[in-house]
């Protein structure tokens, strides 16, 4: 704890230099002067609160939210002064607020310390003392060794030390990491690859000096210097030799390693973005509401002293009314930007064959046989289907240039993969790449099987037939050349060449097969959204395989420039080559991506594609989803190393959109590229991107991704971002953003714990914006304004008063309306109606993205809705206080026995004029009407009624005084009083009405004329303002919804559908044709 405080103040910085130096098993020099170092626990912390930290930060971040901060203030000065009104009208709302608020954040956290001790307190296996002993997960240490066994995940960052396997090589999938779940091959240095047993392991003597943690997963430099007997053997180490915590171990019984990164030091930790408070663009605008609502406060409380004063100083007072006696916000609204990921968000991430060009002919997979386009599958099948010799060639190709590795749990016995009866049996396959796994696959289900490895030959069994190549070399794939390549001797002692990778690196390179028929067949499958692969093979002399072999061996072996040196041997031996043909493979999407993409398009909303895979995986998949279109320009920034290499692309870039302004735009731009730009190059990089219509990121670590989204995030248009994933590898990008989506797929919980909504599919993001988010953002614009209006005309009366009370703070209301005003008498009419309004039907919202363009920019919680609530909020209060004042002035007596009323009596007035007014004002904005709604619409009014007879007709031992005694039941006993109360609820609404008819009339919005869509959908038409034939005039629909109003027309449920002749709908057919509606309907 000390250590914590200590390096948090700055005083003893975790890591003093640039290096670490780890002792494998923790095997300290024995001499005197040696200082260990200082290094992490290996516990995951995720959570936000402690036990001794969550009170008073909790309460800092809850005070920090303007609405709480300004409840404090009002109940602060009310405990302070002498006001007319209790502390408990604010501090009660504010404590249950408050409490409500910490108990649901700490239930959120509780959990995050849920799941981190189960993390933490897994059980994992550690060499100490010459055995294997249990442990738990936060025990490790740096430099113990560690043993992981198939199926698991990595408990920290380990350096490979051995394996089951004599090479030392393993397999790990790191999709949580990077998303990616194809294998990966690892290897450790030969010195400590034969180390297989924990004996052998725990006399290791050995040393780690490594770079100090970073959040790249891509990288890693380090060397180990093993001693044997009187010898030090120094090994570099690289990303290859490196397991990342939070990778699982696959295809490979158990491994060894030692621990170099643990706890919130591992890159998995580091690339994980600390918890922040989110702010909604609701809040937001609700804090500067509220600003401006305690300027308009504070004015009149100004004002209402200085005059208090000002009257008292004068000699005769007036006091004709003075009385001595008296006593999480969410953030779904308008999304401009979407940041979403690709394996296992937009794909399934699982490949299939679909079709193949064999020697210019091209075949489709058929009841497993490869059958010729257009050949008739009514042809008898007879026995298994025979190969001719240039399909068997290039299945072979296909068998023997790969990586794929076979589950070693399944052993080749004397019949291999083929049972007795000569039914295959299911192989499971292991591969780095999950085309070549789906294309070995294929190739097997029509007859040429690769059957696994031995040694350094590889089997293969054609049609039953097995055969053994020796392989002689691999030429690895890179970037750069896109392709790959196997040297192999073929049973005959032939030396042969099978090189595949993308048609653009290998058909420049064939010299004979068919080669124009191949590229047409290519460019064929790229137009289905196919990812394709070419394939070609060449044959060597003995003289030409003795130069390469001479050539390959120099070139590996070299100290100096030696991948420059193997590229030119690689280019030398992949050329003259024969093409065989190619592939089209298919990364199949999940359902209705497409559609999504394209609607979230509709919408106004740009699509942003972040994913840790490869260029060319990544521009296919943004090809087939939709992403990218065939028609648009596809720009890159790839492959850039320097600054100004990048930035002179950048200039070109931003020159080639200006010049082609009418295409539209693709960007593609990798991980290292995106570095180099936001270093220096920040604001030529967005306007490149914002000029874009699709933007894809390929080889992003997941704190890049997060920066992408921060960048868009804070850019002077402040756009709402949204980002969605699936993964551990999305968790940062989906914190960074102000709506952050996990979706429950293959790779874990972990994005779905740290979201803010979580949904099962991508397809469900529509719904999810379109429908759920515009409701909610309806919603709540409606109810944070309404809130303020209804306070308004709560409030200003009782200012009005003042200036006929002599500023005494004498109370236009009683104390006991002044504290069920917001709690009982007008609070759950707005709650239903955050709760069920359904503004257009969801079906409509759904299939009409376009009317997600409505609520861009915030535009129903901007500065003109804000306004026309205010002013709306001011006149009705305006009206209610000398509307009553005119109809019962001092000098008028209303009562049968000739009293006059008296302020109690003119309080209560206005106060019930204000509860039916406030009422009928939210039942003008609802539209879609259940008997829930009805229920508390009628019953609030209803139940100020009953509660003011009963509060003012019996007399309550409990209070101790009672100004309302009676006080109700007179003013309900005048004619007058009745009479006033009506025309002034009229009074009020009428103009609210005609603004409402005018709007939809002349300046409708499309959601507005949507209103007309809901055919059969139920929703009861009680604001009749979207209810009209043709023909009808705005004073049929004003006339119709008074009559409404004073209650004699029924609501009925009303069936529309479209016209062809609406001038809205008139392009589009793609929902529900309406009809114009019989006006007897209503």
């Amino acid at each position: 704890m000390l250590r914590w405080v200590r390096q948090q103040l700055g005083f003893d910085p975790p890591h003093q230099s640039d290096t670490r130096t780890i002792y494998i098993a923790n095997r300290f020099p024995q001499h005197g002067h040696y200082v260990p170092q200082k290094f992490a626990d290996n516990r995951i912390i995720s959570s936000k609160y402690t036990v001794w930290n969550f009170v008073p930060k909790n309460l800092f971040e809850q005070f920090r939210r303007v609405a709480n901060f300004y409840f404090l203030i009002i109940f602060l000065v009310q405990l302070m002064i002498d006001t007319p009104t209790s502390p408990i009208t604010s501090g009660l709302p504010l404590f249950f607020v408050i409490t409500v608020t910490a108990i649901k954040q700490g239930y959120e956290d509780w959990l995050r310390h849920k799941a981190d001790n189960e993390v933490n307190g897994a059980p994992v296996y550690v060499v100490r003392s010459g055995g294997l002993v249990k442990t738990r997960s936060k025990n490790i240490r740096v430099g113990d060794i560690v043993r992981v066994a198939k199926d698991e995940t990595f408990p920290a960052d380990l350096v490979l030390l051995s394996s089951d396997r004599v090479d030392g090589s393993c397999h790990v999938t790191t999709a949580s990491l990077d998303g990616e779940t194809n294998l990966k091959t690892h290897v450790a240095v030969p010195e400590t690859a034969v180390l297989q047993s924990v004996a052998n392991l725990d006399k290791l003597v050995a040393v780690i000096e490594c770079q100090q943690p970073e959040a790249d997963l891509y990288r890693f430099v380090g060397r180990i210097t093993v001693s044997q007997q009187t010898e030090e053997i120094v090994r570099p180490l690289g990303p290859e030799s490196l397991l990342l915590r939070g990778a699982r171990l696959k295809n490979t019984k158990e491994i060894f390693g030692v621990a170099v990164y643990t706890g919130m030091e591992t890159k998995m930790a580091l690339n994980y973005k600390s918890k922040s408070q989110k702010r909604s663009a609701v809040e937001k605008s609700m804090n500067s509401f509220l600003i401006i609502y305690l300027i308009i406060l504070l004015f009149e409380a100004i004002l209402s002293t200085i005059l208090k004063y000002a009257w008292q100083a004068e000699e005769k007072w007036d006091e004709p009314w003075y009385n001595g006696k008296t006593e999480h916000e969410r953030n779904s609204s308008k999304v401009e930007y979407v940041f979403t990921d690709k394996t296992g968000t937009l794909t399934e991430n699982e490949m299939q064959f679909r079709e193949c060009s064999i020697n210019g002919i091209k075949y489709q997979e058929v009841n497993g046989k490869l059958t010729p386009e257009g050949f008739s599958e009514d042809s008898p099948d007879g026995n298994r289907h025979s190969l001719m010799r240039e399909e068997e060639l290039f299945l072979k190709a296909v068998c023997l240039c790969h990586t794929v590795q076979i589950n070693a749990d399944q052993t080749d016995g004397a019949d291999g993969p083929w049972h007795a009866n000569g039914i295959a049996s299911p192989l499971e396959y292991y591969a780095s790449s999950p085309d070549e796994k789906a294309l070995v696959e294929a190739a097997s289900r029509v007859g040429v099987v690769f059957t696994g490895t031995s040694g350094d030959s590889m089997e293969v069994k054609s049609l039953g037939k097995p055969e053994r190549y020796k392989l002689l070399h691999v030429l690895e794939f890179d970037p750069n050349r896109r392709r790959m390549s196997v040297i192999v001797e073929s049973p005959s002692g032939e030396k042969l060449l099978f090189t595949k990778g993308a048609e653009s690196s290998i058909l420049p390179r064939s010299k004979s097969g068919e080669i124009d028929k191949t590229r047409i067949h290519v460019d064929e499958f790229a137009l289905k959204g196919l990812r394709t692969l070419c394939i070609a093979y060449r044959r060597f002399t003995p003289e030409e395989y003795q130069e390469i072999g001479k050539r390959l061996h120099e070139a590996r072996t070299a100290l100096q420039q030696r991948e420059e040196r193997l590229a030119d041997v690689f280019n030398f031996i992949e050329r003259d080559l024969e093409l065989l043909g190619a592939t089209g493979v298919e990364d199949k999407l999940q359902e209705k991506v497409q559609e999504t993409i394209e609607a979230l398009r509709l919408a106004g909303i740009k699509v942003w594609v972040l994913t840790g895979d490869k260029h060319e995986t990544a521009v296919s998949v943004s090809l087939s989803c939709g992403h990218f279109h065939r028609t648009m320009n596809i720009l890159e920034l790839v492959q850039h190393k320097s600054d100004s290499t990048c930035a002179e692309q950048l200039r070109q870039l931003a020159k080639r959109i200006k010049e082609d302004h009418v295409i539209q735009h693709g960007l593609v731009v990798d991980g290292t590229s995106l570095s180099l730009a936001l270093r220096e190059h920040e604001k030529l990089f967005m306007e490149v991107c914002k000029n874009c219509s699709a933007v894809l990121c390929c080889r992003m670590a997941p704190l890049q991704k997060a920066k992408v989204v921060r960048l868009l995030k804070t850019s002077p248009e402040k756009p709402i971002t949204l980002a969605i994933g699936d993964g551990a590898n999305d968790v940062s990008m989906i914190q960074e953003a102000h709506v952050g989506i996990g979706i429950m797929g293959k790779e874990g919980r972990q994005a779905v714990r740290n979201s803010d909504y979580a949904i099962a599919r991508f397809k469900f993001l529509s719904k999810l914006l379109f429908v759920h988010g515009h409701f909610y953002y309806i919603r709540i614009a409606t109810l944070v304004q309404y809130f303020f209006y209804k306070n308004v005309c709560f409030i200003t009366p009782q200012f009005l008063y003042q200036f006929f009370c002599l500023f005494s703070q004498q109370t236009l209301y009683d104390s006991v309306y002044l504290t069920l005003y917001n709690i009982c008498f007008t609070s759950l009419p707005v709650l239903i109606y955050s709760l069920f309004e359904q503004h257009v039907h969801p079906h409509v919202l759904q299939s009409k993205p376009v009317l997600y363009r409505d609520i861009s920019k915030n535009a129903h919680l901007g500065f003109k809705p804000f306004l026309y609530w205010t002013v709306l909020g001011f006149f009705h209060a305006f009206v209610f206080f000398y509307g009553s004042y005119l109809l019962m002035g001092e000098d008028t007596s209303l009562l049968g026995n000739g009293q006059m009323f008296g302020n109690w009596t003119f309080g209560t007035l206005v106060f019930t004029v204000m509860v039916i007014t406030v009422t009928m004002k939210m039942a003008l904005e609802t539209h879609f009407w259940t008997w829930i709604n009805h229920f508390v619409t009628w019953g609030s009014i209803v139940f100020y009624f009953i509660f003011s007879l009963f509060y003012g007709g019996i007399i309550w031992p409990f209070l101790h005084t009672q100004d309302m005694y009676f006080v109700f039941v007179q003013l309900l006993s005048s004619g007058s009083a009745w009479f006033a109360i009506i025309l002034i609820v009229v009074a009020c609404l009428f103009i609210d009405v005609l603004k409402k008819v005018l709007y939809r009339h002349l300046q409708p919005t499309s959601t507005e004329k949507a209103q007309l869509t809901e055919a059969g959908s139920g929703i009861n038409c009680l604001d009749s303002m979207c209810c009209f034939s043709d023909g009808e005039t705005a004073c049929t629909s004003v006339r119709r919804m008074l009559e409404r109003l004073i209650g004699r027309c029924s609501p009925t449920r009303v069936n529309r559908s479209w016209s062809s002749s609406d001038p809205f709908y008139a392009n589009d057919r793609s929902i529900l044709t309406l009809s114009t509606m019989d006006s007897p309907t209503c």
